[in-house]
């Protein structure tokens, strides 16, 4: 696997971008993403997916919602294209490990709910970087870098997610993580 230098692959794609327990922008604090496209050249595109948004599918749509979608959970993706509900789809790829479908339709949604009612996701929003952004972020240390798990994207573990890995990466994660916001309130 080449490099981007560091130590970072050349693609982040399939990775879990799992913000630093430092970083304070809301939009990102404690998120975890999955990073479904990434280039050099052409930036990059994820997921947040530890952002419930305690709505299904029905609650959003103004229509009935397509037979089989209604109950489907929603996320919020990321700050991008908020006003955009979206269906994805997560495949376990063999040897590849787990990539996404932005792009799914909802007769493909539909069907994937009747094969494997897990690997369908319906988001509001995305997150995305332009060239060299993420690279940039990834240097200041704002981020760290995971391969998935199928346990970890397990849908009842996602909110708790982003604790779960801080607490699997030592005392120190674990305490950053436990630290208050605002620290004069502690």
């Amino acid at each position: 696997m080449r490099n981007l230098g560091d130590g970072m692959p050349l693609s982040l794609a399939g990775s879990l971008l799992i913000a630093h327990p430092n970083m304070l922008d809301p939009n990102f604090r404690r998120a975890v993403l999955f990073i479904s496209a990434h280039d050099a050249e052409d930036g990059a595109l994820g997921v947040i997916l530890n952002r419930p948004l305690d709505k299904q599918v029905a609650d959003l749509v103004n229509e009935p919602a397509p037979e089989g979608l209604g109950d489907i959970p929603v996320f919020l993706g990321g700050p991008v294209g908020k006003n955009q509900l979206m269906f994805a789809a997560f495949e376990w790829q063999k040897g590849e490990g787990l990539k996404l479908n932005h792009n799914v339709g909802i007769d493909e949604a539909h069907q994937l709910v009747d094969e494997d009612p897990a690997s369908i996701r319906a988001f509001v929003g995305y997150a995305g970087w332009s060239a060299g952004q993420l690279e940039a972020e990834m240097k200041q240390k704002a981020w760290i870098l995971q391969k998935p798990t199928r346990a970890a994207l397990a849908p009842a573990r996602l909110p708790k997610l982003w604790f779960e890995i801080m607490r699997d990466l030592g005392p120190w994660y674990k305490m950053l993580a436990a630290a208050p916001d605002d620290p004069s309130l502690n």
